[in-house]
């Protein structure tokens, strides 16, 4: 098999995976960090968007380093501002609903009305939606959050997600931690962000077309060597 062809079932066998991902439900996988404390308020979260009925699920799992006696570095809120940052609206977008799965660990409520305040810099955000543990997302209860080592799953569906990708919306993410270790000014709690994201299915096509160019330089050059 010559060179050329090597390289031309590459490109075509990325080409087959990118479209069967686009008609499959996958789980995406984007990592949390508080932007005050860093380390000491860690998570990761597992989203699912299914396009076609609407519905979004996550898992979060909290997986905060706590080196400092006293502190828990408990998850106590979790909310998203759904692009484009903000809303004219305090409440955001509205027509949601959603519900966390059993769990023996952690009890959060869902939100679709005004979540209140976004601290440690986040001014302009506007949660669509949340799980919270007390009357806000800024306030909360540590002993109804979630603490490190520990994993709770949320749904919520709603006809407002048409037209958002599962990227944009797992992107959307903020985490809120309390009782943090006084680390990096966190002055005890902190909000956690993505340090890592999902691409869009866009960049994935970017990537496949730029395969097609290399498919077209090889041929070139492989014909000048004929």
């Amino acid at each position: 098999m010559t060179q050329f062809k090597l390289v031309q079932r590459a490109v075509f066998s990325f080409f087959a995976l990118f479209l069967l991902s686009a008609v499959t439900v996958k789980a995406d996988t984007i990592t949390i960090s508080g932007v005050d404390s860093g380390g000491f308020s860690t998570a990761t979260v597992v989203c699912e968007f299914n396009s076609q009925t609407n519905t979004f699920t996550f898992t979060i799992t909290n997986t905060s380093a706590i080196t400092q006696p006293g502190s828990t570095s408990t998850i106590t809120g979790i909310g998203f501002d759904l692009p484009p940052l903000g809303n004219a609206s305090a409440s955001g977008l509205n027509g949601f609903t959603g519900s966390q799965a059993p769990s023996l660990s952690s009890n959060f409520t869902f939100s679709d009305a005004d979540l209140g305040n976004v601290p440690h810099g986040f001014n302009s955000v506007v949660l669509d939606f949340g799980f919270i543990t007390g009357s806000n997302f800024n306030g909360g209860s540590v002993n109804d959050g979630l603490l490190p080592g520990e994993s709770a799953s949320f749904t919520v569906s709603g006809a407002a997600f048409a037209g958002f990708t599962e990227a944009q919306i797992c992107n959307a993410i903020f985490v809120r931690f309390q009782n943090v270790p006084l680390a990096g000014g966190s002055q005890g709690s902190d909000v956690g962000v993505p340090t890592t994201e999902i691409p869009e299915p866009a960049s994935m096509l970017l990537l496949g077309t730029g395969l097609l160019g290399v498919v077209g330089a090889v041929r070139r050059t492989l014909k000048a060597r004929d």
